[in-house]
């Protein structure tokens, strides 16, 4: 069997056992000496030994107890120690069966001494070995019983069978409840990890969340505003005679507003999300591809046209786009390959998620075909949402069996105004 724990439940079994063994031995010198037998002495002298030797074990073997919950691993026991599952732990079980064997050959009441042998047995051996030991140990009782009382009963191959079953179904009980136990515990564990690390991520989606949102607000809220500002004080700057007294009041504030349009950007530039902070977005994008896993899934990124340089809340929005695409893809197409395309056109920028799964039919499919089920991803609508609060759009083909192509498209802001802003 394998080691138990050392708990108050387990010490007190063992003190039970220590008892009920010195109990049946003090039984068979009673029963020697009141019975006035010539072998009297052989057999308290052989009691006394298999006392001694048990005596021994049990106190080589608590002596080497740990003091908390926790067994030490069998590489960690001491050589010598009578510890479960351990080469000294049998022996010292194969001595204390041979003095018994010999008590049992020079009294009958020695057979009594099966029932804690049993025990001892399921709890120091192996279960392929311990339950052959408790079987000859039956079979020696009940051989000692018909060879001292020289007649056959129904108790003498009841009793010690009783014994050894009684004793198999509490062991075997004990070790089922004591796995359970231990499951639940680590199940326990797992469940305090599961939720710790589960708050971390809520944590950590919020901040992002939060930051995109700030990101999005001071963009097209303060930096538009500020750019307008600077825009305006430049044209009345121009539209002012030379040397008008109102000239340097119109700069001072256009190099005002030019300052903190600057600082508006900057912050902007620190809310970015994690993915868009160290790079551009095709090499977040092309970083999304390699590290989406799915069984048989081949994902592809591609780039058209000439990149050019876009305003954070487009880049965010093309890759949360690409980001729930791909998502739906794995957990829903079952699709073999998927491809990413980021296209820049003259006055526009696209992009394109393509898959060959399984499809679905887009004006009838439930919700969570679409992506919009509960669980927390981006389904179609917030994708759309997402679009047309930058002028685009976003459109889905598919059908079923014919695999899905999710497009976002979104115009490219006035190249000129944003130079001069």
């Amino acid at each position: 069997m394998d080691s138990r724990s050392h708990t108050h439940v387990t010490a007190a079994l063992r003190l039970c056992l220590h008892a009920l063994l010195a109990g049946l031995l003090a039984l068979v010198v009673v029963r020697a000496v009141s019975e006035g037998a010539a072998d009297t002495a052989a057999v308290v002298a052989v009691t006394f030994l298999t006392a001694a030797l048990y005596a021994a074990g049990a106190v080589r073997s608590s002596a080497v107890q740990p003091t908390d919950s926790v067994q030490p691993t069998d590489s960690a026991r001491p050589r010598t120690s009578v510890q479960p599952g351990t080469r000294a732990g049998a022996w010292w079980l194969g001595g204390l069966w041979v003095l018994w064997a010999a008590l049992l050959v020079l009294s009958p009441d020695a057979l009594w001494v099966a029932f804690p042998l049993y025990f001892l047995q399921l709890h120091f051996l192996p279960m392929r070995w311990a339950l052959p030991s408790v079987v000859v140990t039956a079979a020696a009782a009940i051989t000692s019983f018909v060879v001292h009382r020289q007649e056959i009963e129904p108790g003498a191959f009841i009793g010690p069978l009783i014994g050894a079953a009684v004793a198999v179904a509490t062991v075997l009980g004990y070790d089922a409840l004591f796995r359970e136990s231990e499951r639940r515990r680590e199940l326990i564990v797992e469940l305090v990890a599961t939720r710790a690390d589960l708050a971390e991520a809520e944590r950590t989606a919020g901040t992002l969340a939060e930051r995109e949102r700030l990101a999005r607000e001071i963009h097209d809220t303060l930096a538009q505003g500020l750019s307008s500002i600077q825009l305006l004080l430049r044209a009345a700057e121009r539209s002012l005679p030379e040397n008008a007294p109102a000239s340097p009041h119109v700069r001072a504030a256009r190099e005002a507003a030019q300052a903190n349009l600057a600082e508006a950007r900057s912050f902007v530039r620190a809310l970015t999300p994690p993915d868009l902070e160290h790079g551009s977005l095709a090499a977040a994008l092309e970083r999304l591809c390699a590290w989406t896993t799915a069984p048989e899934l081949t994902v592809r990124f591609a780039v058209s046209g000439t990149p050019v340089e876009l305003p954070t809340p487009y880049e965010v929005a093309l890759l949360r786009t690409a980001q729930s695409a791909l998502a739906n893809t794995v957990r829903h197409a079952a699709a073999r390959r998927a491809e990413i395309t980021l296209s820049f056109m003259d006055t526009s920028v696209a992009l394109d998620v393509v898959d060959d799964g399984r499809g679905f039919d887009p004006s009838g499919a439930p919700a969570q075909e679409r992506g919009t089920g509960g669980d927390g991803g981006f389904g179609l609508p917030a994708m759309r949402a997402r679009a047309g609060s930058l002028g685009g759009a976003l459109s889905v083909e598919s059908a079923p069996g014919q695999g899905t192509a999710v497009a976002l498209t979104l115009p490219l802001p006035d190249t000129e105004a944003e130079r001069a802003a």
